[in-house]
């Protein structure tokens, strides 16, 4: 079921959200189908859970291409609950962000550019991957989710953060 995103300014978006301790139940299944219901809806990348105003450590990302992201790379399609997120090094990259949390907005914001996430799946397999570039920034900017940050708190210059149409001339890039 499609569900309303929360917005930048809700107070639910600041909270650290609560483990996952019930794997492969009902309730999870349901949280999943609205999240990728919702995600789908709006074009989106990834969504999570607390987006949708539940307090979980559940992000989805990736699958078919958004467009949204015309030009990026595709993601497997993920379910992670519960991840931990290491860089594999202190190099980072910037690139332009949007967030169905701060809608019409983007803004420049540098990432761990190579990364090593691991968490698990809704039946509660652990899981571990290494990745770099888009794929590492959309699982950082969903996992941010999770603990109470938006993409904006991340900005360091922000003569690099605005309306969309205002920045690109309707021409939003495609790395965000």
């Amino acid at each position: 079921m499609i569900k309303p995103v929360l917005h930048m300014g809700n107070p639910r978006l600041l909270r650290i959200a609560e483990p996952v301790t019930s794997f492969g139940t009902q309730d999870l299944a349901m949280l999943l189908q609205d999240m990728r219901d919702t995600m789908a809806h709006q074009d989106g990348a990834g969504i999570a859970a607390p987006q949708i105003g539940v307090n979980a450590r559940v992000v989805i990302f990736g699958g078919q291409p958004s467009p949204r992201y015309p030009e990026a790379p595709n993601i497997p399609d993920t379910v992670l609950i519960n991840p931990t997120l290491t860089p594999l090094s202190t190099e980072e990259e910037d690139g332009w962000e949007g967030c169905l949390s701060v809608p019409g907005l983007r803004g420049m914001v540098p990432r761990w550019k190579r990364l090593h996430y691991s968490g698990y799946t809704q039946d509660g397999i652990f899981f571990e991957r290494e990745v770099d570039g888009f794929h590492a920034r959309v699982v950082q900017h969903e996992v941010d989710h999770l603990d109470g940050i938006l993409y904006p708190r991340r900005i360091r210059d922000l003569t690099r953060f605005g309306f969309i149409d205002a920045l690109f001339d309707d021409n939003p890039p495609s790395n965000d």
